[in-house]
C-alpha cells in the first residue's frame, strides 16, 4: 500500500514538475507553431523586439519519403535566428527559434515591458 502511494506521488510530481514548452504563439487570430516559415511569422506577428543570429554546424541531410538521411561526413553551417516578441507588460513574451528559416521552437518567457523607443510595446 505504501509503495503504491509513493509511486503515485512520484508520477504526479514528475508530471507537474516537467518543463513547460509552448507549441505555438497566437498573433491576432493566427497561430504560429513549429514548421512555419520566417516570412509567415513576420506577416502574422510583425517585427520582433529583438533578433539574435548565429550559426550551427550540422551534417548535410536529404529527405526521401519522409525519412531523413545523412549525406557525407562534412559539416555545413546552418543559420539560427532567435526572435523575441514583447507583447507589453500585461502579456507574456515569446521567444521563437528559427533553424534555416523554419520555426523550431516557441518558448514562453516572463511578462513583457513598456518600450519607450517603439511606442508602448513591440510585436503587436
Amino acid at each position: 500500500m505504501r509503495s503504491a502511494l509513493l509511486i503515485g506521488l512520484t508520477v504526479v510530481a514528475a508530471t507537474v514538475a516537467g518543463p513547460a514548452h509552448a507549441d505555438g504563439m497566437r498573433c491576432g487570430s493566427r497561430l504560429v507553431r513549429d514548421g512555419d516559415a520566417r516570412a509567415e511569422v513576420r506577416a502574422f506577428c510583425g517585427e520582433p523586439a529583438d533578433v539574435q543570429t548565429r550559426t550551427i554546424l550540422r551534417r548535410p541531410t536529404y529527405t526521401v519519403g519522409g525519412r531523413i538521411f545523412y549525406s557525407g561526413d562534412g559539416l555545413i553551417e546552418i543559420p539560427v535566428e532567435t526572435w523575441t516578441y514583447n507583447f507589453g507588460p500585461n502579456k507574456l513574451m515569446r521567444r521563437v527559434r528559427f533553424i534555416d528559416g523554419i520555426v523550431e521552437e516557441v518558448e514562453t518567457l516572463g511578462y513583457g515591458y513598456n518600450d519607450p523607443q517603439r511606442g508602448s510595446y513591440a510585436g503587436r
